[in-house]
């Protein structure tokens, strides 16, 4: 009976062991413009990208969003450069929100790029298996 509660053990721990050494990919959905939810999530994919430096992680940024990735606007802008700078670490902002509040591409801070379409993004991602995290308070 203890042999066999071990062996239970050794496949649990095992088996718990390889699902956290998986890598993972993760989107991040960003629409608000509270510039706390900005921290919140440069928090998150910060301390995930870290702790997982073999998966994926990807910020889209919408709506009143926009402003986190701005220059002049951005409270983050300095993480989001450091971040940027990590292979397994991607910023993308929508076109259109972009083209709404006139900025241009030279407003954005260092790593960003845009894409046509934050939620089209963020579907295509999750059709290719991306799991998903909406960020907000």
């Amino acid at each position: 009976m203890k042999a066999i509660l071990n062996l239970v053990m050794v496949c649990l721990f095992s088996t718990l062991a390889f699902s956290q050494d998986k890598p993972v990919k993760i989107v991040f959905d960003v629409t608000s413009s509270d510039t706390k939810v900005h921290e919140s999530a440069i928090r998150h994919i910060k301390l995930m990208s870290k702790a997982y430096p073999n998966s994926k992680f990807e910020m889209v940024m919408y709506s009143g969003a926009y402003k986190m990735v701005v220059k002049e606007e951005s409270t983050v802008s300095e993480e989001i450069e450091a971040l940027a700078k990590n292979k397994n670490v991607d910023f993308v902002v929508c076109q259109g929100s972009l083209n709404h509040h006139k900025i241009d591409d030279s407003q954005l801070v260092f790593g960003v790029r845009s894409v046509p379409d934050g939620i089209l993004e963020i579907i295509n991602k999750q059709r290719q298996g991306w799991g998903y995290i909406k960020e907000a308070q």
